[in-house]
């Protein structure tokens, strides 16, 4: 077999301008692991963003678990300190779980890389998942008897809350970059975990061979033909039939949900992971039932997933279920954080003292009994328990969706609405 053409700067160059969106000077992050794969990309991203008055840095996990993970972040740090490219080691601190180590991991990996992304406002996270990496993401899924959808692979571009995450190599093979790191002359790390048969993923390489690759990324390019098909249908429904409101609520038009069949259930679906603030999808039956009910009982509420469907006034009014709101939060001056995956919540370093943002529960009661809140105020009443309000020492001092603020100079939290998941994602994305 001919040896393979190292990566050129030029075909990279092609593949982010097929992706877009950088600004005229790119800042990029790109996690280095110090595998032949994330150095490839490290050196070429580097280049590219030089051409264009930007920088890159690289960004290595040291995730605790092996005695010599230290050393290797040391050796990455010192590879790309020759080359002139900045870097910085995020480590893993605490307690490991002891089992599923690999999904705890990744899961750390990525919060930490997208946390350092935020800290240094770079909008841009490029990782070197390549070709065969896709392929084996393929066979994993159908093993696991995954859906149309799982079976479309990794996408090109993927919105986390503060950064997206770009992989550009997703179309190339593993050998074209081990090929460029030779042809550079630059040394790489060996992870000993990739060919550990205790991982799922080890054992799937250690079998597959080319013929497998070929057919994996074939039924990949029709499932995501598909996918991206799908998923436009799908944005033209939410457009239509779904209101999100930045008060953490949203209105649905019934009937063309109802009419919409399974298209429905993936509409309700991504209403229930904004405004439920849950990890992981509702089963897809739950969602069907849901459905089903608005055009079989529309006069009746139901809950899923951490929200209530309540009709209201000819539409659907969907809401956080009470019960399953977050704790309160505590903010320090100078703090911010996300409140029950929905609201960013800031407190200015100005102010004099902490404060909690929790739900507003029954106090919204009292305010109205008090007449604070103005008769004309446009949200609905029942959303007023659910809806984030600011206390102190002193109890209540603002509740920003319903325009209210106790009479004080006090600097007080701002809300913004942001949610873990977005009603309307980029879509899946193919270069």
């Amino acid at each position: 077999m001919a040896a393979a053409e190292p990566l050129t700067l030029r075909e990279l160059d092609a593949v982010l301008a097929a992706i877009g969106g950088f600004e005229p000077r790119p800042l990029l992050a790109v996690g280095v692991s110090g595998g032949p794969d994330s150095m490839a990309l490290v050196i070429l991203a580097d280049r590219w963003a030089r051409q264009r008055g930007g920088a890159v840095w690289g960004l290595t996990v040291d995730h605790r678990l092996r005695p010599e993970s230290a050393a290797e972040a040391a050796q990455v740090a010192a590879w790309l300190e020759a080359r002139g490219i900045r870097h910085a080691t995020l480590v893993w601190t605490g307690d490991k779980p002891a089992t599923g180590i690999q999904e705890a991991a990744r899961e750390a990996r990525y919060r930490l890389l997208a946390g350092w992304c935020a800290e240094q406002g770079c909008l841009h996270l490029l990782t070197a998942h390549h070709r065969d990496d896709q392929a084996e993401t393929y066979a994993i899924r159908r093993r696991a008897r995954s859906g149309v959808d799982g079976l479309a692979g990794m996408p090109a571009v993927r919105e986390l809350p503060h950064v997206r995450l770009v992989r550009p190599l997703l179309g190339l093979p593993k050998a074209r970059l081990v090929a460029f790191l030779d042809a550079e002359c630059q040394d790489y790390l060996q992870d000993p975990s990739n060919r550990n048969p205790a991982f799922e993923r080890s054992r799937v390489r250690m079998q597959s061979n080319r013929h497998d690759t070929e057919a994996a990324i074939a039924g990949i390019v029709d499932n995501a033909a598909g996918r991206i098909a799908r998923e436009r249908e799908l944005a033209t429904l939410l457009a239509r039939a779904v209101t999100l409101h930045p008060a953490g609520f949203a209105l649905i038009d019934p009937a063309p949900i109802a009419a919409a069949g399974e298209l429905g259930d993936r509409a309700l679906g991504r209403v229930v992971m904004v405004l439920g603030g849950a990890a992981y999808p509702v089963r897809r039956e739950r969602l069907r039932r849901l459905r089903e009910a608005f055009s079989e009982a529309p006069r009746r509420a139901r809950t899923l997933g951490g929200c209530r469907f309540v009709p209201w006034r000819g539409r659907v009014l969907a809401l956080r279920e009470t019960a399953r709101v977050a704790p309160p939060l505590t903010l320090a001056p100078g703090d911010s954080a996300l409140w029950d995956r929905r609201f960013l919540a800031t407190l200015p370093i100005a102010a004099s003292r902490s404060v909690t943002v929790g739900a507003l529960g029954a106090d919204g009661a009292g305010l109205s009994k008090k007449e604070a809140i103005a008769d004309d105020n446009p949200l609905p009443r029942l959303v007023y328990p659910e809806l984030p309000a600011i206390r102190d020492a002193n109890g209540v001092a603002a509740v920003p969706h319903l325009c209210w603020r106790r009479a004080t100079n006090e600097c007080t939290a701002t809300l913004l609405f942001r949610p873990s998941v977005s009603l309307l994602s980029s879509g899946f994305t193919v270069v």
